[in-house]
C-alpha cells in the first residue's frame, strides 16, 4: 500500500526543556494513503508535537520524516500545497463570517471562486452550519467555531488533513456530523492524520491507530490488531488491594493505578467479580474494548494526565 507519511527515528527536544526531556523519542512509523491514521495518547503524549513536526510547522530535533515524499525539513513549501491543518488552538477570524472564513480559506489555497463557493456551500451544509453562514464568527460559540475550522479544511483539495483533536468542545451530534465528513475525505482517498483522546472516535474512524506514551510510540496496529493483543474477551477491573497470586488462575492480569486489570473468559470473568464484590471492592466488568487494551499497556486510563503539556517552540 502507498505511504502518505514516513517518520525515521523522530526525535523532538522543546529548548529550555528540563534535563533534556525529550517530547518524542526514537519514532518511527508510516501512514498509509487513503485511509485516516489515529494517533492516540495522553495529555503530554506527544501527538500535538507530531503533528505539527509533519505539518512543517515545527523543527524536528533530530531523525527524519516526510510527506507525500518531501522532506519536512527541506521541502517545506511543497508539503504545504499539498496539505491542510486544523490545530489544536487555532481560531478562525472573528470579524468574517461563516461563509466567509470557508471561502476565504479555499480562494488563499489558489481554488477558482466558482468552484470555492461550491466547496463552501457543501461543507457548510455537510456539518450543518448552512443557517449560519451569515453570523460573524464573534458570535458564534466555541462548538460552532471549532466545526467551523473543519469546514475550512474538510472544504480543501489537499491530498493530507492533519487533525488535532477536531471534535473537542463538540456535542455528540456534531461530533458525527464531522465524522461523516471525516470518512467522505477518505473515500475521496484523502489521507488523514487524526490525534484524539476519544478512543471511540480512533476506533470508530481510524484504519490504523498509534498508541504514544511519553513521547514513544508503544503500539501501531488495526483497531482489531490492538484488541487483538489479548486472547480473552471479557475484562474485569478491581479497585483496591487484592492478592495478586489469587487473580493469575483467572486470565491474564496486569496491575494498574490503583488496583488490577484481569483478561478472563465471560464464567471466569462473572466469577472473578462477584468475588471481589463480596470482599467490598470495586468493581467493573465488561467486553474488551480499546480503552482497557490502553489501560492494559499504559497502567492508566486516557483520561488521566500525563505529562505536562507540550512546550511551544
Amino acid at each position: 500500500m502507498p505511504v502518505a507519511l514516513r517518520a525515521d527515528h523522530l526525535r523532538k527536544v522543546y529548548p529550555g526543556t528540563s534535563s533534556g526531556t525529550a517530547a518524542l523519542e526514537d519514532l518511527t512509523l508510516e501512514v498509509p494513503s487513503g485511509r485516516v491514521y489515529g494517533v492516540i495518547g495522553r495529555n503530554g503524549a506527544g501527538k500535538t508535537t507530531f503533528l505539527r513536526i509533519v505539518a512543517t510547522q515545527l523543527a524536528l530535533t533530530s531523525g527524519s520524516a516526510s510527506v507525500l515524499g518531501h522532506d519536512v525539513a527541506t521541502q517545506e513549501r511543497a508539503i504545504r500545497a499539498r496539505i491542510a491543518c486544523v490545530p489544536q488552538e487555532a481560531r478562525p477570524l472573528y470579524f468574517l463570517n461563516v461563509e466567509e472564513v470557508v471561502y476565504l480559506y479555499l480562494k488563499l489555497r489558489g481554488m477558482d471562486p466558482v468552484e470555492s463557493r461550491r466547496r463552501t456551500r457543501d461543507a457548510l451544509d455537510q456539518l450543518t452550519l448552512t443557517e449560519f453562514r451569515k453570523r460573524t464568527v464573534a458570535r458564534l460559540s466555541g462548538g460552532l467555531r471549532r466545526r467551523v475550522l473543519c469546514a475550512m479544511v474538510l472544504a480543501s483539495d489537499a491530498e493530507v488533513l492533519f487533525l488535532d483533536e477536531p471534535t473537542t468542545g463538540l456535542d455528540p451530534i456534531a461530533r458525527r456530523q464531522v465524522w461523516e465528513s471525516i470518512r467522505r475525505a477518505t473515500r475521496e482517498q484523502r489521507t488523514i492524520l487524526l490525534t484524539t483522546h476519544y478512543l471511540d472516535e480512533a476506533e470508530a474512524l481510524s484504519a490504523r491507530l498509534a498508541l504514544f506514551e511519553r513521547g514513544r510510540l508503544v503500539l501501531d496496529g488495526t483497531p482489531e490488531d490492538l484488541r487483538g493483543r489479548v486472547r480473552y474477551p471479557y475484562r474485569v477491573t478491581i479497585q483496591g488491594s487484592y492478592p495478586r497470586e489469587e487473580l493469575d488462575s483467572f486470565g491474564k492480569v496486569s496491575a494498574i493505578e490503583g488496583g488490577f486489570l484481569v483478561f478472563a473468559r465471560e464464567p471466569e470473568a462473572r466469577e472473578l467479580a462477584r468475588m471481589a464484590l463480596e470482599r467490598g471492592h470495586r468493581v467493573s466488568m465488561g467486553p474488551v474494548s480499546l480503552e482497557d487494551i490502553f489501560l492494559d499497556v499504559v497502567g492508566k486510563s486516557i483520561e488521566d494526565e500525563g505529562t505536562p503539556p507540550e512546550v511551544e517552540a
